[in-house]
């Protein structure tokens, strides 16, 4: 046998054999836990293992069919609100019943990203999210109460990534992915007149680059949710400054505050009708395998501290992450309601005064979870109903709402992305990738009533300031390692 066939050979088997690593690495890790065992208020957290490549399970949209409708819960009824819409995410409700959408996508990125960004734009396309942004905030209206909008209006154009949308006695704030403007703009209007004022910059781009916003009940203050760059500060804690956080910013004076720390990739923002506390979802962080980590729904008091990178649900360390423990490690809040492994939750409502959802849906928070792209088998792809008790507690398992997404072959019609309660009463979802804004009531249902706001006695005034430290299992590892 010739040298050259010989040679000729060997390659042929050293390139099989790379083929059969890389099917092997890439086949992923499938869930083993049962599903109800890792949402709720008690999630069953299984010992980590640490990915070197993630697991990739992308459903890939194939839209809607005419006259199709997603399968949603027994006594609620789903029409399309408005369609044709290029991936349409945020929703705002305005006072008069205009509905503000965000038409948006990622940033362009700065050079190519090498491997890792070629394969990261790859993956997004097939999940739908890929492609130029529109730019776009949009008004919809439904001048006729019929339930469709029929008005379509381009309110704004040329911004940078918008997401965030508030509005509040004649202004609208938008949230770019690098800054807040805040527009001139009286209800009932068909476009923005006036120049923006910038309210703050922010922690540009990044791979979590939607920046969303809360107006206080007050309208005083504004909030403003930023996620992480990374998925565990892969390029360094100081790549992750102004990021995996909630901002609170002052409007008369315009200074910000970090007001809860340690989300890595916060969301939806919407105050608790109980408590008045601002609550929010957030996506955990990923490559420990499909049943790790539960994204969450939680509450933010003002300081408070989730974690993130060194710790996820409280007392997990995530032994990956090898900077220095910062002291605040030892008082580490524990969120308040697992959603689901990469279920990638997005916006949520509470239930509000004039809902029309039912008696079922009346006192709780709803959920879009937009859906996985790395869990076998594949995690969210709905609208879910969180229950809430008498003082505003999370209660039970996630209630589907809105489902039908995604289909047994493991395509998708659409994601649900946001949710929003229009004047009528009825629940919008915006579908970005289908391009749809839902439209979820029960029909005959009366108008709830507002939720009762708890109170009680204040309790007495501290005199010394005494936390209750975290524990980190038997090895006690995050502080044999914390830095005296």
């Amino acid at each position: 046998m010739s040298l050259a066939k010989k040679l000729g050979i060997a390659l042929v088997i050293v390139l099989l054999l790379v083929a059969a690593a890389f099917w092997f690495l890439t086949r992923g890790d499938t869930a083993s836990v049962a599903w109800d065992e890792v949402v709720g208020t008690d999630p069953l957290l299984e010992e980590p293992e640490a990915e070197t490549i993630p697991t990739v399970a992308i459903a890939e949209p194939v839209g809607w069919a005419a006259g199709e409708v997603p399968a949603a819960a027994e006594g609620l009824a789903v029409s399309r609100f408005a369609e044709g819409l290029e991936h349409p995410r945020t929703l705002q409700a305005l006072p008069n019943g205009d509905i503000l959408v965000s038409l948006t996508r990622a940033p362009a990125k700065e050079g190519s990203g090498g491997l890792v960004g070629w394969i990261s734009d790859l993956l997004m396309d097939r999940a739908g999210a890929g492609g130029v942004s529109p730019d776009q905030v949009v008004l919809l209206r439904d001048a006729d109460g019929d339930g469709s909008a029929e008005i379509r209006q381009v309110l704004l154009e040329g911004l940078a990534s918008p997401s965030g949308l508030a509005w509040n006695d004649g202004t609208l704030y938008v949230a770019n992915h690098d800054a807040v403007l805040a527009y001139p703009y009286e209800l009932g209007a068909s476009s923005v007149s006036g120049e923006p004022r910038k309210i703050t910059d922010l922690a540009p781009a990044g791979g979590h680059w939607m920046r969303n916003l809360a107006l206080s009940p007050a309208g005083d203050k504004l909030y403003v949710a930023v996620g992480s760059d990374t998925n565990i500060a892969d390029k360094g804690i100081e790549a992750e400054e102004g990021r995996a956080l909630i901002w609170e910013i002052d409007l008369a004076s315009g200074r910000r505050r970090v007001f809860g720390g340690g989300l890595r990739n916060p969301n939806g923002l919407d105050f608790n009708p109980w408590s008045g506390e601002l609550w929010t979802t957030v996506n955990e962080r990923d490559m420990l395998g499909s049943d790790l980590v539960p994204d969450y729904l939680t509450n933010v008091p003002v300081g408070a501290q989730y974690g993130w990178p060194w710790v996820y649900f409280g007392d997990n360390f995530d032994r990956r992450v090898e900077y220095p423990i910062p002291a605040y490690i030892n008082y580490v809040r524990t969120p308040e309601y697992a959603l689901g492994p990469h279920v990638a939750a997005l916006g949520f409502v509470f239930s509000a005064e004039g809902a029309r959802m039912g008696e079922d849906f009346a006192s709780g928070a709803f959920v879009a979870r937009h859906g996985s792209w790395n869990r076998k088998p594949p995690s969210g792809y709905d609208v879910v109903y969180v229950a809430f008790d008498g003082r505003g507690n999370p209660t039970g398992k996630p209630i589907p709402v809105l489902g039908g997404f995604l289909q047994d072959d493991g395509t998708t019609r659409g994601r649900p992305t946001w949710v929003e309660w229009a004047q009528d009463g009825a629940l919008l979802v915006s579908d970005d990738t289908a391009g749809i804004i839902w439209r979820v009531i029960a029909p005959g249902a009366e108008r709830q009533a507002g939720i009762e706001r708890v109170t009680g006695d204040r309790l007495p005034a501290r005199r010394e300031l005494r936390g209750q430290q975290a524990t980190f299992g038997e090895d006690d590892y995050a502080r044999s390692v914390a830095p005296e």
